[in-house]
């Protein structure tokens, strides 16, 4: 397993990160233990997961996730083995806290409140799930200022993780679902205040989804706040399984008809060409998709999900798999026939 530094804190992180958010829905305590066993087996020692997972995000069953993860971490004792990642909610789920904001005394309670569930006293990685403030997020184009905007101040949330960082809690600090003008006013901050310095940002990115190429790309790489890359395979859409209006039994878009950010005609012509690719090259079509994303020079992690052992064996087959040149110039043809069909 390949392992890349986490931006500059000096942590060093596995190619491939195992991604949790269907521990406590599709998944059972057992099988999140099972996916967690073969996933460090294997070589990885990172490990993502957030206080509202599982996803979808329900009352009933918020912080499961992190709940099943303390679990494994308590049994197994291999706390200082694992680089362990979490986050705290933006505003909008008002079962979480009455209405989380990303403010001092909401940041405070968040982590007190995963640490318990995770059953540790750090987190390795603290990230912010997406802004507090109005801005592109979650597939959102055509940028409009909100006049009435009610935002937590970026200085704010900094501050209070830079008090987490001092008191120990926390390790380190990234985004997630940030704009160009986010990561960078986060680092112009840090720099001028001594507040912690982002080490990444967690972002989608897959062969349906390249619009972390346009801005965010070039900060990764000259500011050293790499890519924590979700949904590579763009909920499962990338392995042809839900082609021609296919609804696999126990599937997630078979289970949940609200993930249709993958899903529409334009979407279905871009899938149907990447995986005619993977037919004729003999490769596995998920297989070929996580590859294509592990090969990013901007990536520091790509975020790996499964509900069954079989697709975890699959997607971390995709870590010593290289893609020959013609793959990479038929995928970039077809990009350029189908650019970002699923921001």
């Amino acid at each position: 397993m390949q392992t890349r530094p986490l931006g500059r804190t000096g942590l060093e992180v596995s190619r491939l990160c195992l991604g949790t958010m269907t521990f406590g829905e599709q998944n059972t305590e057992a099988e999140a233990h099972e996916q967690l066993d073969r996933a460090t087996a294997f070589g990885i020692n990172f490990i993502d997961t957030a206080e509202m997972y599982p996803v979808p995000p329900r009352a009933a069953t918020q912080g499961r996730t992190e709940a099943y993860v303390g679990s494994w971490l308590r049994a197994r004792g291999a706390r200082d083995d694992i680089i362990l990642a979490t986050k705290a909610t933006g505003p909008g789920l008002e079962h979480i806290r009455g209405g989380p904001r990303l403010t001092r005394d909401q940041l405070f309670r968040a982590v007190d409140d995963s640490l318990a569930r995770l059953q540790t006293d750090y987190i390795d990685l603290y990230q912010l799930h997406w802004p507090d403030r109005s801005t592109n997020f979650f597939g959102r184009l055509g940028y409009c200022p909100d006049e009435d905007e009610q935002a937590t101040p970026l200085e704010e949330s900094l501050s209070a993780l830079q008090e987490l960082v001092q008191a120990g809690k926390i390790r380190a600090v990234g985004l997630s679902n940030e704009t160009p003008w986010g990561v960078m006013r986060a680092l112009q901050l840090a720099e001028a205040w001594g507040l912690p310095r982002v080490a990444s940002i967690q972002n989608p990115y897959s062969l349906l989804n390249r619009s972390f190429e346009v801005g965010l790309a070039e900060i990764a790489h000259r500011e050293d706040v790499g890519l924590l890359a979700y949904s590579p395979l763009a909920f499962g859409t990338l392995s042809g399984k839900y082609l021609d209006g296919a609804r696999p039994e126990g599937a997630r878009l078979t289970l949940f008809e609200r993930f249709q950010r993958y899903s529409g005609p334009l979407a279905d012509e871009a899938i149907h060409a990447y995986v005619d690719i993977a037919r004729r090259h003999d490769l596995d079509p998920a297989r070929m998709a996580l590859a294509f994303v592990n090969s990013r020079p901007f990536l520091t992690s790509n975020i790996i999900g499964a509900t069954t052992l079989e697709q975890l064996e699959s997607n971390l087959a995709s870590e010593s798999l290289r893609l020959p040149d013609e793959v990479l110039e038929a995928i970039e043809a077809v990009h350029r026939r189908y650019p970002n069909p699923c921001p």
